[in-house]
C-alpha cells in the first residue's frame, strides 16, 4: 500500500507541476519578476540567461524534498521531489532542447500531433516579446484549440 501511495504522489506532482509552471509563468515571470524573465523573450546569446534562475529555484525545491526524504526515509517527501524532477526533465527536453535549441548539437524534433501542438503554443507565446499580452503560458500542455495571438 505504501508503494502505491508513493507512486501516486510521484505522478500527482509530475502532473500538477504543469499548473504550478503555468501560474508561475503567467503571474510571476510575466508579473513582478519580469526583470528575470525578460531576457528569455529577447535572447541575445545562447548562454545562460537570468530566466534560468527559475529552473535553479525549482531544482532546489525538488532537492529540498528529495534529500531529507531519502535521508530520513520519508518516502512521500522523496516521491514528491522526484515527481517535480520528472516534470523538470520534461521541461528541459521540450523547452530548452527541442524548442529553443539551447544545447549545441542536440536536436529533438516535434514528432506527433501532441508535441507539434505544444511547439505551436510556445511559438505563439514568443510572438509577444513584452511583459503584457502573452498567451499560452503552459510548457508541457496546450489545448487542442489554441488562442489567437494578441498584440502587446
Amino acid at each position: 500500500m505504501n508503494v502505491l501511495v508513493n507512486v501516486l504522489i510521484f505522478l500527482a506532482l509530475a502532473v500538477s507541476m504543469e499548473y504550478v509552471a503555468w501560474f508561475t509563468h503567467k503571474y510571476v515571470m510575466h508579473g513582478f519578476l519580469w526583470v528575470l524573465h525578460e531576457d528569455h523573450h529577447k535572447p541575445r546569446h545562447r548562454g545562460l540567461q537570468k530566466n534560468d534562475l527559475f529552473a535553479v529555484f525549482f531544482s532546489l525545491v525538488s532537492f529540498a524534498l528529495i534529500f531529507p526524504g531519502l535521508l530520513y526515509r520519508v518516502w512521500p517527501l522523496a516521491s514528491a521531489g522526484f515527481g517535480m524532477t520528472l516534470y523538470g526533465v520534461g521541461y528541459v527536453l521540450f523547452h530548452d532542447v527541442m524548442f529553443h535549441r539551447r544545447i549545441r548539437g542536440v536536436r529533438l524534433k516535434a514528432r506527433g500531433a501532441y508535441l507539434q501542438r505544444i511547439v505551436r503554443a510556445h511559438r505563439l507565446h514568443h510572438q509577444t516579446s513584452g511583459r503584457k499580452g502573452g498567451i499560452s503560458f503552459g510548457f508541457l500542455y496546450a489545448p487542442k484549440q489554441l488562442p489567437k495571438a494578441r498584440k502587446a
